[in-house]
């Protein structure tokens, strides 16, 4: 699904709110007699953890900074880093993961920016059932999906002393989960408890970030060509990507936005939007850390390194890779959104 959004410039929030817009050293806000046209592939059908990007063009701060930003909608059948290969789009959302393997695969592309400072992969359990802690799941069945297999699942068996035994197939509904109170399944911080609470259950959510799982997520990824022959579209994008994402956790102002959010994806309502908002500020996943310091999107050649030797360490990747191409830093840390 492909929709163009041409919103014109609303009034930018100000004042009340947990977060302030800070000027940006150096960045080129130009007119916008012109527009620059870009396309943005999400990872995912449109949700509240996409909505810094939808605000950033329902409240026309793309349009500020001279940019006409075409949202384009993932799914189930998309694959954004394919698209990106191929050229048909400008930047893609993706994860730590993807950025390690363009070095693997030595494709000519990057992470220039990481909304996500905590992965939301959490594993969830059912409250008074006697599991506490990672540490009282090993050896206990887990419902993980396909990707966690490769991902969070091999730094669990390294952290906690999983095994692959305990793996039983997730197939994307709590239905298992709500029929089964010793039941442990993958999910989202964001999604998965909120289904399971408006089942009835009363989920206990274990994030699997605050264990030491440092993958950067909803990245954000361009190719190097782009970044050495568009370098100040590419600063203007990020900049004001990072602003709508500040103005959007603020929860004031933003039913523009939602309502983008819920004609792109029907499936979502307010109060969906309202949860995943909540958790996503409450947990820190997108403003904690380096984020906190260096503003919104914020990365660090320290925390990369990090996350490469402990996804190296469990035989994800091979020793000696110049884990330092995934990325650039020249984008971020900013300040954008800090006082």
């Amino acid at each position: 699904m492909r929709t163009r959004y041409r919103i014109e410039r609303r009034a930018l929030l100000t004042g009340g709110t947990a977060f302030t817009l800070a000027a940006v050293a150096g960045a080129r806000v130009p007119l916008a007699q012109t527009l620059d046209r870009v396309s943005f592939q999400t990872n995912w059908r449109a949700q509240a953890e996409h909505g810094g990007y939808y605000h950033a063009v329902a409240s026309g701060i793309y349009r500020r900074y001279g940019i006409d930003c075409e949202i384009r909608m993932g799914g189930p059948q998309q694959n954004p880093s394919q698209l990106l290969l191929a050229g048909r789009v400008d930047f893609i959302m993706s994860n730590g993961f993807q950025a390690l393997n363009y070095v693997r695969e030595n494709l000519p592309f990057l992470t220039i920016g990481a909304i996500m400072q905590k992965d939301p992969q959490i594993l969830m359990t059912h409250e008074g059932n006697g599991i506490n802690s990672f540490e009282d799941m090993r050896g206990r069945p887990v419902l993980i999906g396909a990707s966690g297999r490769v991902t969070y699942w091999p730094f669990l068996r390294r952290r906690f002393g999983f095994t692959d035994e305990q793996i039983r197939p997730y197939t994307f509904n709590v239905g298992p989960f709500l029929a089964d109170r010793m039941a442990i399944q993958q999910g989202f911080v964001s999604s998965e408890p909120f289904a399971a609470i408006q089942a009835g259950a009363r989920p206990k959510v274990f994030l699997i970030a605050d264990a030491g799982y440092n993958n950067y997520n909803t990245t954000i990824d361009v190719s190097r060509r782009m970044v050495t022959e568009r370098r100040d579209l590419v600063q203007r994008f990020v900049n004001a990507t990072m602003e709508g994402w500040t103005q959007y956790l603020t929860g004031q102002n933003i039913a523009a936005a939602n309502a983008l959010i819920k004609r792109d994806n029907p499936d979502m309502d307010d109060a969906k939007i309202a949860y995943a908002i909540q958790v996503m500020n409450s947990n820190g996943i997108v403003m904690s850390g380096d984020a906190l310091t260096l503003g919104c999107g914020a990365m660090t050649d320290a925390r990369w390194q990090s996350f490469y030797e402990g996804m190296r360490d469990v035989g994800l990747y091979p020793a000696g890779m110049e884990f330092q191409r995934a990325y650039s830093l020249d984008f971020v840390n900013k300040r954008v959104g800090l006082a």
